[in-house]
């Protein structure tokens, strides 16, 4: 099952969006999906972005309306993507408007993956904006493949890595231990294919355009 979620950033920032099978909207995102004219499976989160006469049009055109109190421990973003991973543990969950606006929520999504009740689930998630695409590895060998129309790849450190290796890209490492979050930016695929491997730690992978 493939699932698109929508945060709050704004539309201009989406990329082409593919097919899915479910359409969850995170408080204003609920907004901009159904005025964009996709299905609302679920609209998430306190609502405090909107008026009164978006929350009533959001709350007509979801087919399941939660509510959180706008004071809570979790952002909305994370109760929706601890409520798409309950009810569809397997599901692939892109997420748009996440990435632009303000930097603090920028940062919260980046690191949702290193939060133990979601870190099991990193391969699953990925980050999409007219931009980026950031996809998140735990320990492992991976191969992964050049994106269309992006010109630029990065292995970006999220936390302390082990034995990090590059393979099949501009710019090669060869079994360096990575010792602070660190971004191997600017890095560029020589083929349509590039392999990667570490031992410890979490890394984001973005492909990106100017």
């Amino acid at each position: 099952m493939n699932i698109l979620m929508a945060a709050g950033g704004k539309p201009e920032t989406w990329p082409d969006l593919e097919n899915y099978d479910l359409f969850i909207g995170i408080d204003r995102g609920a907004l901009y999906l159904s005025a964009s004219g996709f299905p609302l499976s679920l609209a998430i989160g306190d609502f405090d972005s909107l008026t009164p006469e978006e929350f009533a049009h959001v709350r007509i055109q979801a087919e399941t309306v939660i509510q959180a109190p706008p004071e809570k421990d979790d952002t909305d973003t994370q109760l929706a993507l601890m409520e798409a991973l309950k009810r569809y543990p397997e599901a692939a969950i892109d997420l748009i408007g996440a990435t632009g606006g303000r930097l603090d929520h920028l940062l919260a999504n980046l690191w949702l993956v290193l939060e133990p009740r979601f870190q099991p689930y990193a391969a699953n998630i990925r980050l999409l904006d007219r931009q980026n695409s950031i996809r998140f590895y735990l320990p492992g060998s991976y191969q992964i493949s050049h994106e269309q129309g992006m010109s630029y790849l990065a292995y970006c450190c999220l936390t302390p890595v082990k034995n990090l290796t590059l393979q099949g890209s501009k710019y090669l490492l060869n079994n360096k231990d990575v010792p602070q979050p660190t971004s191997y930016a600017s890095n560029e695929f020589v083929t349509e294919t590039a392999c990667f491997s570490f031992d410890e730690g979490v890394i984001a992978v973005i492909q990106s355009r100017d």
